[in-house]
């Protein structure tokens, strides 16, 4: 990478589940193993990759040695499979501490999309489909892209049927639609790449796993100090299904407007 590629690449991770049911298509939705929402967001870094990258596996190294941590199951795993990467959901409190410390380091700015799950729009909207589901958040993250860049590089985290290039170019399809019908006078002529690729193998998606996973625990537990510890960084949040507040974009949350336990999506079921 061109040490000026940051201009350009977005580093997309999500947090939750798609799952709407159970057996029998019966609603799990908020039980046991199941979120009440999905969230996809997307990482802005504004310095050299390369530098960041290098860091981020500084760490990943000094906590895979580090004697403290030893016998850590979480990390033996990972030690043992491919080598010890930073993982918000299965990362112990001292670590994530570490990782949260480093990215308050970084020049970097996130935005996320939080898609509720319900049901009757889950088969009305996306015809009850995952990747559909998937496709549409992606196009809200994208459409007030298109108009303001040449060109956009999406590394984005591994998710089966979700992240198949049929799947994306459908949401990218999506947020055309929408950046035409917002602003038609605007010409849409920017080249949009996706570059799919494992978090064990792009330490910049690990960034945003944490952002999401920060955003997340708001959503589903209503614990706000992991994301009110780098909300500076976080620029919007999308809460697009959340049609009571939709009206003057009252759904819409950035660093004046912040996240708080009010958004509990659990004490709202």
């Amino acid at each position: 990478m061109n040490k000026d590629s940051f201009v350009y690449h977005r580093f997309l991770d999500e947090a939750g589940d798609t799952t709407f049911y159970g057996k029998g298509k019966v609603p799990v939705i908020g039980n046991d193993g199941s979120s009440h929402c999905f969230i996809l967001g997307m990482l802005k870094i504004n310095e050299p990759l390369n530098d960041v990258r290098k860091n981020i596996i500084e760490l990943q190294k000094t906590i895979e040695q580090d004697n403290y941590f030893t016998g850590v199951p979480s990390i033996e795993k990972k030690k043992a499979a491919y080598g010890y990467f930073l993982h918000a959901k299965d990362d112990l409190p001292e670590v994530r501490k570490m990782a949260f410390d480093l990215i308050k380091s970084i020049d970097c700015s996130f935005e996320a999309v939080v898609g509720r799950k319900i049901p009757s729009l889950y088969e009305r909207k996306h015809n009850g489909k995952e990747a559909e589901f998937y496709a549409d958040l992606l196009s809200h993250l994208l459409k007030n892209k298109l108009n303001a860049y040449e060109r956009l590089v999406l590394n984005i985290s591994h998710r089966s049927k979700c992240t198949t290039h049929t799947n994306l170019q459908n949401g990218l399809n999506k947020a055309i639609n929408r950046a035409n019908s917002k602003s038609p006078e605007k010409p849409n002529a920017c080249t949009v790449v996706f570059n799919v690729q494992k978090p064990t193998e792009e330490p910049l998606l690990n960034i945003s796993d944490y952002f999401c996973w920060a955003i997340q625990r708001i959503f589903e537990r209503g614990e706000n100090r992991y994301y009110d510890y780098i909300s500076e960084q976080v620029a919007l949040v999308q809460d697009i299904y959340d049609f009571e507040n939709w009206k003057g974009g009252g759904n819409y949350y950035n660093r004046k407007k912040k996240l708080s336990s009010n958004n509990c999506l659990k004490i709202k079921k």
